[in-house]
């Protein structure tokens, strides 16, 4: 079992991260500023990426807060009521529900705040690598697409190497390698999610095609 939690209690946390994690806040802050639907400008994403396009840098700024919130709640409030394991579980019913969110009919956003949150909240060490990594990339060849694939590419090796829990600043160097199973596999899922969902950014990066950030989206 997980963490020794009843079954029916594990179906209610994932149902609660995934009933999270399918709230549209792009969408929502959009409209409310009155800017209509975001899902008919730019990439017709609902995520901060697309969001900036409307020239709102604080709805952007607050939808990659929000989006990356989210995944970050589902998990704490599954580890403080059902352990460790089950957080896992709600971290990736929480990108899930981003990615396909019900009330959208299932047509969501890219999941790589959502992702990063959940990251940061079950490790620290492995989230703050997979930052800085989508950082590095970013600036280095400003793809924001290209960038989450990298980072979360690597998330699973982060993982391994890291304890699982553990802050950086917490790590001696003898606790290399010495990374939980179970928070690879999270995170090796995680990112074949990312990758999937990307699929049409990955066939435009390798076309030459792909829209840098800061430019807008070509016709």
């Amino acid at each position: 079992m997980l963490d020794m939690v009843s079954w029916p209690w594990v179906a209610a946390v994932a149902l609660f991260a995934y009933l999270l994690g399918s709230l549209p806040f792009g969408l929502l802050l959009t409209r409310a500023a009155g800017l209509g639907d975001v899902r008919k400008i730019g990439s017709g994403n609902i995520g901060a990426t697309n969001v900036l396009r409307t020239g709102r840098k604080d709805l952007a700024l607050a939808t990659l807060l929000l989006d990356s919130g989210k995944g970050g709640v589902a998990v704490l409030v599954a580890w403080w009521s059902a352990g460790p394991k089950v957080a896992l579980v709600a971290g990736v019913c929480a990108v899930l529900g981003h990615l396909y969110p019900v009330w959208l009919r299932f047509k969501g956003g890219k999941g790589v705040a959502t992702t990063l949150g959940t990251l940061l909240a079950l490790s620290p060490g492995v989230g703050l690598l997979c930052c800085l990594t989508w950082l590095v990339v970013a600036l280095l060849f400003r793809y924001s697409s290209l960038a989450a694939l990298v980072s979360l590419a690597l998330a699973p090796l982060y993982a391994w190497m890291l304890p699982w829990g553990a802050r950086l600043d917490e790590i001696p160097g003898s606790t290399l390698f010495l990374g939980d199973w179970h928070l690879v596999g999270a995170a090796t899922l995680l990112a074949a999610l990312i990758w999937m969902r990307h699929h049409q950014n990955i066939a435009r990066l390798i076309a030459g095609e792909e829209t840098k950030i800061g430019q807008k989206k070509r016709a």
